[in-house]
């Protein structure tokens, strides 16, 4: 059965219950709608009730804070409460079975408390006539009058001065009591102004006395008589105050305690007619729930034996499904999902996960493939790498081969003259023994032509087998330092001179002049074999760069001690120059502007290289078209490299060079 038709079995089975139940339930709702109508008419009684009580408690509060900070809004909103208690009582409460009876009991109780307002409203207009007229406007002229005494008083050593002071004093402080009084009707405040008026009083003969002009005596006369109508003011604001306390207390309170009592009398009536009809309620809720309850049981056992059934058939292939879900997970993809022949939603679930392991299986395949060609991907970058170094070696030795080629044929020349001359001097002493074996006697003429002749060719001889080994004896030293990788202490001017002997023959293929200014004296402590190898590069580089197509040109060479530590070399061309584009790139492995000439684009990597990595030293670019190139080159007096420590592949090589550009 498809789980849609197990669930509205289930469905059915509710279905029914809730039938059963209504029927209970309506049979039972014609009792409960009597006892119910009687609490509700009770409830709906309580609420009118408690809206007159909270309607004159507001009103009751709002007449409070009215009387002590009167304002238009506050007398609007009395109104406005007035006419609601009053719609209250003509309108609910007149209708209402359970209050209509009571209705003029309260309506006279009200209307009580409300002539009460309008009285104790007139009474507080007159309050505030009182205070305005006869408490702040004689204080108000009394502080006149305290100026001009005190501008009339000339120096501050008067002799009416502290009279003055202590009675302008008190006069502050009486003032501060009287508001307080009026506005919070502390008795200790009015307590405190009668005391203040009263020293007031006192002190203004004590001023007349010691006053030493008419105008302060005008002044003090005045005060007197503005002081007295103060403190009548004062004694009446206390009457006025007094009144509209009881008349608070008499009319606005008892008023409200008596409107209380009828509520609360009214509220004992309801709650006695609420709690009969509530038992009621409560016996007629209590039958219904014992046959609800009975009856709900026995539907229960059924509902739940069918449930258990329902749920077995749902959880053991869904069981099922999560087996083979941990399985797929923990790699086992050989095991197949089962339950995917059955026709349920299960089953569909079933089948998904068996797709789901399927495209596990295909992308474990495909992860394998992925591994296999990274293998095949790593191998060809290991060939590149050794392909790289086997090209860096290539032109180190194309480099050196060069080099080999030249001093052999810069050899040939002197060892060619060497052996013409002794070849003709062979024969000339062959021609000589036979002269001498002849029976001709010798002259003197032909013994000094002999001795001659043999002078010469011994310096013919000696001259070129000289210069034979100079060069050869560069080029061998020049040869060792470049296949050994010896550190060594060796003269920078002699390591200069030797490896531009060895290039002189490439000079003669290009006229190019070399100017070299390396002063002696200038030990160096590292490899002479990659300081050969960064000059042999660098005169090659010019050679077929700088000086294109066999143009002429000067290359200059200078070298000077840069503090006590460091070196300075200066190679520099006179030839076309680099473009911006070529510099940024010139130390660039494989980049190179004459590929289709033969260029590997490896010379300038291997001389940054070998500069900074064997020798510790900086190399700077510095170039413009048309004006030629300079490579500066600054390396420590002590190398800071190791012995091979380049090998072309994994070191770093600039991406920007500077330029004067």
């Amino acid at each position: 059965m498809p789980i849609r038709w197990r669930i509205l079995s289930i469905a059915a089975l509710n279905s029914a219950v809730v039938l059963v139940l209504a029927g209970l339930i309506w049979s039972g709702s014609r009792v409960l709608s009597s006892a119910w109508e009687d609490v509700r008419q009770v409830r709906q009684s309580d609420q009118v009730l408690a809206l007159l009580e909270s309607e004159t408690g507001r009103l009751q509060n709002l007449i409070h804070r009215y009387i002590n900070q009167p304002s238009p809004e506050l007398f609007a909103e009395i109104l406005l409460l007035r006419e609601a208690v009053l719609g209250t009582l003509n309108t609910r409460a007149s209708t209402d079975p359970m209050i209509s009876g009571s209705v003029e009991e309260l309506e006279r109780v009200t209307e009580r408390f409300l002539s009460g307002f309008g009285e104790l409203r007139a009474l507080q207009t007159t309050i505030a006539k009182t205070y305005e007229d006869q408490v702040l406007g004689p204080a108000k002229d009394m502080a006149g009058l305290y100026s001009i005494i005190e501008g009339a008083t000339g120096q501050r050593d008067a002799l009416i001065w502290p009279a003055l002071g202590k009675s302008r004093e008190a006069f502050t402080a009486m003032l501060v009591a009287a508001n307080s009084y009026y506005l919070s009707l502390a008795s200790a405040a009015a307590e405190e102004a009668r005391r203040n008026a009263e020293t007031i009083e006192r002190t203004i003969p004590v001023m007349t006395d010691l006053s030493d002009n008419d105008l302060q005596r005008i002044a003090l006369q005045r005060l007197r008589g503005r002081a007295i109508a103060l403190r009548e003011g004062l004694a009446k604001l206390s009457e006025q105050l007094s009144s509209r306390t009881d008349l608070l207390r008499n009319s606005i309170d008892a008023s409200q305690a008596e409107t209380i009592a009828a509520i609360d009398g009214l509220s004992v009536k309801m709650r006695q007619r609420e709690q009969a009809a509530q038992t009621t309620f409560a016996r007629t809720l209590a039958a219904i729930s014992r046959n609800v309850m009975v009856i709900a049981g026995a539907f229960l056992g059924i509902i739940l034996t069918a449930g258990i059934i329902i749920t077995l058939s749902i959880r053991l292939p869904l069981r099922q499904i999560m087996t083979s879900m941990r399985a797929i997970t923990s790699g086992d993809l050989d095991r197949k999902v089962q339950g995917t022949t059955a026709t349920d939603e299960i089953a569909a679930m079933a089948r998904a996960v068996e797709v789901f392991r399927q495209n596990a299986i295909a992308k474990r395949d495909a992860e394998i493939e992925l591994r296999a060609a990274k293998e095949r991907a790593e191998s060809a970058l290991v060939e590149l790498n050794t392909a790289q170094q086997n090209l860096i070696d290539a032109e180190r030795l194309a480099a050196l081969g060069g080099l080999v080629a030249g001093v052999a044929h810069e050899v040939n020349n002197p060892i060619g003259i060497s052996l013409t001359v002794a070849s003709s001097f062979a024969r000339r002493a062959e021609m000589f023994d036979a002269e001498l074996r002849s029976k001709s006697p010798l002259k003197r003429s032909q013994l000094e032509d002999f001795v001659r002749t043999s002078q010469d060719a011994a310096q013919q001889l000696v001259a070129n087998l000289h210069r034979a080994g100079d060069l050869i004896q560069s080029f061998k030293q020049v040869a060792v330092d470049r296949s050994h990788a010896e550190r060594r202490q060796f003269s920078l001017s002699e390591a200069t001179d030797q490896i531009i002997a060895s290039l002189r023959p490439v000079l003669k293929k290009a006229p190019i002049s070399i100017t070299v200014d390396v002063p002696d004296g200038l030990l160096v402590d590292g490899y002479p074999g990659s300081y050969g190898q960064i000059l042999t590069n660098l005169f090659l580089n010019a050679a077929n760069h700088a000086f294109p197509e066999g143009h002429p040109g000067a290359i200059s060479i200078t070298a000077k001690a840069r503090g006590s530590d460091d070196i300075e070399i200066s190679f520099s061309d006179n030839g076309v120059g680099m473009s911006p584009d070529v510099q940024r790139q010139a130390f660039d492995p494989f980049f190179t502007t004459r590929r289709n000439d033969g260029g590997t684009g490896l010379g300038l990597h291997i001389v940054y290289n070998l500069v900074t990595q064997q020798l510790g030293g900086r190399m700077m670019l510095e170039s413009r078209l048309g004006q030629g190139t300079t490579f500066r080159i600054i390396m420590p007096r002590s190398a800071t490299g190791a012995a091979g420590s380049f090998d072309g592949t994994t070191q770093q090589w600039p991406t920007r060079t500077m330029s004067s550009t």
